[in-house]
């Protein structure tokens, strides 16, 4: 069974950090760019990291720039999220995705199931 299982979200005060895990199973990671996104209330979800499939190439929005940083292990199949120092506005449930960007079924998608970031004092 293909799964993306997230760890690390909680409750934080501004200025604090959480690092979010992505543990992959049930597909070959090394094919897939993996990204972190997430989804305020009342608000679209928005893609904040990615990550190409051998981690060479990273992107960010504009406003966790300097602030977040992803990576990956592909021996242990798993993505992170380093989040350094968080903001109010950081506070969202926040999804791990994956996309296959290797042979004929590049474009394939799995999402994890989003964990919760809160910050606030």
């Amino acid at each position: 069974q293909v799964q993306l299982v997230e760890s690390g979200g909680g409750l934080v005060q501004p200025g604090g950090s959480l690092r979010l895990s992505c543990a992959a199973s049930g597909f070959f990671f090394r094919f897939y760019a993996m990204s972190w996104h997430r989804q305020a209330p009342g608000k679209e979800r928005e893609l904040v990291a990615a990550i190409t499939t051998d981690g060479s190439t990273t992107n960010y929005i504009d406003s966790v720039k300097g602030r977040f940083t992803i990576s990956r292990d592909n021996a242990k199949n798993t993505v992170y999220l380093q989040m350094n120092p968080l903001k109010p506005e950081d506070t969202a449930v926040y999804y791990c995705k994956a996309v296959r960007a290797v042979g004929a079924s590049t474009g394939r998608e799995y999402w994890g199931q989003g964990t919760q970031v809160t910050v606030s004092s």
